[in-house]
């Protein structure tokens, strides 16, 4: 299940808000064991969810580098083909 998050940080364009919320629903997937949590249980979940969220806005911020920003578009590129090399059928 994490392997679905994916790196937030230094891209052009920024992460959006949206891009950070799905990472911290992944995460919070994965520490809770629930995929989606019961009723008694969900008010918790989402309570952690926005938590984690905010902490991901509060790093990226305050996180620097020299490094020029990753093309999104490229970055993409370049999974689809490691995935079509990966699944390609015989």
């Amino acid at each position: 299940m994490c392997r679905n998050i994916r790196t937030l940080f230094n891209y052009d364009p920024p992460s959006s808000h949206a891009d950070i919320e799905a990472a911290a629903l992944q995460y919070v997937r994965k520490v809770s064991g629930y995929r989606s949590p019961s009723a008694v249980n969900e008010a918790a979940f989402l309570r952690a969810v926005a938590e984690i969220a905010d902490a991901t806005v509060t790093l990226l911020a305050s996180l620097e580098t020299k490094a020029p920003p990753r093309d999104r578009g490229a970055e993409i590129s370049k999974a689809r083909a490691r995935n079509a090399r990966r699944f390609r059928t015989a």
